[in-house]
């Protein structure tokens, strides 16, 4: 098999309220959560059991902490395609999703971007056929 990019370390302050807010907000499955002992679990979350993932990181130093929600440096680094764009977009709001914008039209697709709980500025996207 070529290699591949499994996961992308996503830091979080806890995992119970992270499971929740990915499960009910984003509608992702949670494909492992393992104890490792000490308080540390193995967390991955992803939109379905296909594709990219997330590992979900309790921050625990100060250096971590203080990069909750800052891992993109401001950018939008997280990208959310979607086959139904109006209804996934009508789901986040009635979750209160925070959206920085209107939705709009580009040459790749429809996209809005909006900001996850913990501040991380994402962009939903419904790519062009």
């Amino acid at each position: 098999m070529p290699p591949r990019l499994a996961y992308t370390t996503l830091l979080i302050d806890e995992y119970d309220p992270a499971l929740e807010y990915f499960r009910t907000v984003l509608r992702f499955v949670v494909l492992s959560d393992e104890s490792l002992g000490d308080g540390k679990r193995w967390v991955v979350v992803a939109p379905s059991h296909e594709g990219g993932a997330l590992l979900l990181a309790r921050a625990v130093t100060p250096d971590q902490v203080s990069m909750i929600g800052r891992q993109g440096g401001g950018r939008v680094w997280l990208f959310l395609h979607t086959d139904d764009f109006e209804r996934d977009y009508l789901h986040l709001q009635t979750h209160g999703v925070r959206f920085e914008e209107a939705p709009r039209d580009e040459a790749y697709g429809r996209v809005v971007v909006f900001v996850d709980r913990w501040g991380n500025r994402w962009d939903l996207i419904q790519p062009k056929a």
